[in-house]
């Protein structure tokens, strides 16, 4: 039986995804599974070079001079479906050898960051599973077992980048985080926050990887026990 394991780290920009995604597989390491973790889109890769040089822009200006934001829904999802696609043979072999894998943003991404732009919600639910046909069932994707969401306020996420200097897009972080919320319903996302009850009080890095650590040791767990 292939017992290997895909977790999906999800949230919005300053919730600590790749933290806790690196802390997720040093605690399950440490207590004796084979874990090993990846990012979305891979910077590093022929295909994440285009999305972050010809889409976003990060190394000059954007081919979509009318604002990523703006370009169609369909046509952005598309860039980041192609990155999955190079990508993803190295992820199914590790899931082959039963690791646990561990992705810092997948499809998920997607789906909050291009079906969130769409107002209409019958539009955006039709999106979003245009969206889990496209990258799940005709690219083959593998489906995450476990998806966690990292929650932070997007009012909070714009503080912390204007205390920073750091240019906030309040629209898009908002429209994230409502697209995130409703999916997270939609599709069982487990919810971690990263706010003590919603105050002002960041909770430690630390408590936060424990909560997610039970989260996934639950999952492996009753998958165990299931086939005894």
């Amino acid at each position: 039986m292939n017992k290997g394991k895909l977790i999906v780290i999800e949230g919005s920009d300053y919730t600590g995804k790749q933290t806790q995604t690196e802390l997720l597989v040093s605690n399950l390491q440490k207590i004796g599974y084979k874990a090993i973790s990846f990012s979305f889109p891979n910077y590093a890769s022929p295909t994440g070079k285009i999305i972050k040089e010809t889409y976003l822009g990060k190394n000059g200006s954007s081919y979509f001079k009318e604002g990523i934001q703006n370009v169609e829904p369909k046509i952005s999802s598309l860039y980041y479906a192609a990155d999955r696609l190079y990508n993803i043979d190295i992820i199914k072999e590790y899931l082959t050898k039963n690791y646990i894998v561990v992705l810092n943003r997948y499809v998920e991404s997607n789906m909050a960051y291009q079906g969130g732009k769409i107002k209409d919600i019958k539009k955006r639910l039709e999106m979003y599973d245009w969206l889990d046909n496209l990258e799940f069932v005709l690219l083959d994707l593998p489906r995450p077992n476990l998806v966690i969401y990292l929650y932070m306020p997007y009012e909070k996420i714009c503080a912390f980048k204007k205390a920073k200097n750091e240019e906030a897009n309040e629209d898009m972080l908002r429209i994230a985080e409502s697209a995130y919320l409703e999916l997270a319903s939609i599709y069982d996302y487990q919810k971690v926050n990263c706010f003590i009850d919603e105050t002002d009080t960041l909770r430690p890095i630390p408590e936060m990887g424990q909560e997610i650590l039970t989260k996934v040791k639950k999952l492996i767990e009753e998958d165990e026990n299931e086939f005894k």
